[in-house]
């Protein structure tokens, strides 16, 4: 996260390296900063002249590479972008002809891959140059809990403060896509007064997403032992089984259990302590805390069983002509029974 937002704001102050290479799982940030050279680096007078675009199933690194030699006609800088560059290294020679280039690079060129949803091999030679003389950039997979901070900082930059509740909503109704969120975000943005904070509310009027029916109501019910909230919550998903399916519940609920299944090995269960071994918001500990009281060892590995089972019934399997009241209702009666 922060590593893509100095790249940015290197270029903005005209900081540039000869090449850049972007590449990774997480094609949200890899989009944005190669959205930010395309779009605003060069001013838009300068843009037909001085950059190219080029898209690795069409391209020839030749012809890459000769463009990436000239120089540039309006201003200081020419701008080479290469999309889609994981389809562009068809040959050995691709290689080849790409290292030679890296030799002795264009100071006055930016010549920038986009390589995404796959990992280059970082034996080669010339991926050793491109580190050597350029800017690499390798937007690793995130987790929840680095989702979840994402979204708070992103809120923050954006001057609209978010509460962890409401990060956790967003998180468990959109998933970890980043660019979903991001999108989610920027309408609320437009339709919030500056510095406005984010709540529950907020986020159920204009986002769709209940603030007292969702996964993390039920995962909070369930923890704390909340039979009658937990009752009311599944039968509202009952009511909405297209918005609740049960292959979205079952992960939140699983998540939680295996977590409170380490949380009773921990030695150390100090809020920060426990958080950081959990690698959950410590805003979370708490419900960890009454969750080991509620569930010992034993009873988590019955848990365990009755989700897998809950799972398998959901896909056909060993199901009964069970529907999906009848499974999530027997899930969680067994569960805080």
């Amino acid at each position: 996260m922060d590593q893509a937002q100095k790249i940015i704001s290197d270029l903005k102050k005209g900081n540039t390296k000869p090449v850049y290479f972007f590449s990774g799982e997480v094609s949200f940030f890899i989009d944005r900063i190669t959205d930010f050279i395309e779009n605003e680096f060069l001013p838009e007078d300068a843009k037909s002249f001085d950059q190219m675009v080029f898209y690795g199933l069409d391209a020839k690194m030749e012809d890459i590479i000769m463009q990436a030699g000239r120089f540039p006609m309006m201003g200081e800088k020419l701008v080479i972008l290469v999309k889609e560059a994981q389809h562009l290294f068809k040959k050995q020679s691709d290689y080849e002809v790409l290292e030679e280039y890296l030799k002795n690079p264009s100071g006055q060129t930016l010549l920038v891959f986009s390589y995404k949803h796959k990992k280059p091999d970082g034996r080669k030679k010339v991926f050793k140059l491109i580190k050597e003389k350029g800017v690499w950039f390798e937007a690793k997979r995130m987790y929840e809990s680095d989702v979840l901070q994402w979204i708070q900082q992103t809120c923050k930059e954006m001057g609209y403060p978010i509460d962890v509740k409401s990060s956790q909503m967003l998180l468990e109704y959109l998933g970890t896509d980043l660019s979903k969120i991001f999108n989610e975000l920027k309408k609320l943005e437009i339709l919030l007064p500056e510095g406005s904070a984010i709540t529950p509310e907020i986020i159920e009027q204009n986002i769709g997403i209940s603030k007292d029916y969702n996964s993390f109501e039920l995962k909070s019910a369930i923890a704390q032992g909340n039979y009658t909230k937990a009752q009311k919550i599944i039968n509202y998903f009952i009511s909405n089984p297209k918005e609740y399916p049960l292959p979205a519940i079952l992960p939140v609920l699983y998540k939680f259990f295996r977590d409170l299944f380490v949380y009773h090995t921990l030695v150390d269960k100090t809020k920060f302590s426990a958080a950081k071994a959990l690698g959950v918001n410590p805003y979370f500990i708490t419900e960890y805390e009454t969750g080991a009281r509620l569930y010992p060892m034993k009873k988590l590995t019955r848990i365990m069983g009755y989700l897998e089972l809950a799972d398998l019934r959901s896909k056909g399997v060993k199901n009964g002509s069970m529907s999906y009241k009848d499974i999530i209702n027997e899930l969680i009666y067994k569960i805080m029974h």
